[in-house]
């Protein structure tokens, strides 16, 4: 899964419509869909509410599809024993949701799931150091967090750029970066570029009303990121 030289896709939950769920899933198995991005928020950290414990649940139960959570909530050592995360999940938390930023790390790895770091657009890379032996991973906010649909800060990849080389002075090539917000097939080749290797893929390439033309918006995408 860590394929570090090629893109892989993690595509955004919280953009899919209930009616068209079980159509998309279909869709992202036929084309080899890698991730599917759990957004968990809890109107606290960020001010909106999106996908409780009840639809992962029921979500696990319609496709095999490992799921990349990414936790938006405060106090996310709690909160993440309420969601059934299985081995080989990707697991975002943000340093700033919590006191114990070391304890989630090791609660996720303890699990067998690959532990992620969030990074919002205006969070220093300097945290990283932290935490750095627990990572599988970093996630580079590309947007601040809480709402589909947002325009990219363009700060934010040169922040890719510059995390992927703080990960490579230190010797950690292994750690992957995802990047999460308006990955357009534009913005995708540029932070394919600075070093991102997962990208959250939503209303702004993949996810539309209409389902017709998935295969081809996908096959798109992957263009771009390096495939």
């Amino acid at each position: 899964m860590d394929k570090q030289q090629n893109g892989i896709i993690s595509v955004s939950m919280m953009c899919v419509s209930i009616e068209q769920t079980m159509d998309y899933l279909r869709a992202f198995e036929k084309n080899n869909i890698e991730l599917l991005h759990i957004d968990v928020m809890d109107g606290q950290f960020v001010p909106n509410i999106t996908l409780g414990t009840d639809y992962v649940k029921q979500l696990r139960k319609l496709t095999k599809i490992p799921f990349d959570f990414h936790f938006m909530v405060m106090e996310p050592e709690e909160k993440m024993k309420w969601y059934d995360i299985r081995e080989n999940d990707y697991v975002s938390v943000h340093y700033e949701s919590t006191k114990h930023i070391d304890k989630c790390m090791q609660y996720i790895r303890d699990l067998g799931a690959k532990p992620m770091l969030a990074l919002n657009p205006g969070t220093p890379i300097c945290v990283i150091e932290e935490v750095l032996d627990y990572l599988s991973g970093v996630l580079v906010m590309t947007v601040n967090p809480g709402f589909a649909g947002q325009k990219l800060v363009p700060s934010t990849i040169e922040k890719v750029r510059r995390v992927r080389e703080f990960l490579d002075a230190r010797g950690r090539q292994d750690v992957i970066i995802e990047s999460d917000g308006n990955m357009s097939n534009e913005n995708v080749s540029l932070t394919y570029k600075a070093g991102t290797r997962i990208f959250v893929a939503g209303t702004s390439s993949i996810i539309k009303p209409e389902l017709e033309g998935v295969d081809e918006r996908i096959a798109e995408k992957r263009k771009h990121m390096g495939l």
